[in-house]
């Protein structure tokens, strides 16, 4: 009964989903896998619906969420490009990197930092670093946003 409370609901909405999330996604390709993702996680968990009232307000806040998290996921750029880049020669380049560098030391914590140099230096995923530390996904998502909120800091005290 709730799973068919589910499909009716997305089927009748989907219209209106895909809205919600073309409105935080700028490709319409991702905005159609993130309701389809989102469709089937729900309809693995089996929640406990009761009306489509309930499974509107599921399916919206799911989708509002999947999508924003596909949008920061597609939005992440090495953080090292925003300070050295702005250097006009090779040596102040070198300079302004070390300095990064000894504040990465100076101001993380060993899980901050780690962090930090396996998703902007190894290219890893926040999901395979959440596995290695045996973190949730949204715990190391959290550390990272820390780590760059206090270099970021750090540098514009410096300043």
């Amino acid at each position: 009964m709730a799973q068919d409370y589910l499909t009716d609901t997305f089927v009748r909405l989907r219209q209106k989903l895909r809205w919600i999330s073309g409105r935080i996604l700028p490709d319409s390709a991702a905005s159609e896998d993130v309701l389809q993702d989102c469709f089937v996680r729900l309809w693995q968990r089996q929640y406990p619906l009761k009306s489509e009232k309930e499974a509107e307000a599921l399916l919206s806040r799911a989708v509002r969420n999947a999508s924003l998290n596909e949008r920061r996921r597609k939005q992440t750029v090495p953080f090292e490009k925003d300070i050295v880049d702005d250097s006009p020669d090779y040596y102040s380049k070198e300079k302004a990197y070390a300095e990064l560098q000894k504040k990465i030391e100076e101001l993380l914590t060993d899980t901050q930092r780690y962090i930090l140099e396996e998703k902007e230096y190894g290219g890893k995923t926040l999901e395979d670093i959440a596995k290695e530390l045996k973190m949730e996904p949204a715990a190391v998502r959290m550390q990272l946003s820390r780590a760059r909120k206090t270099l970021r800091k750090a540098l514009k005290d410096e300043q």
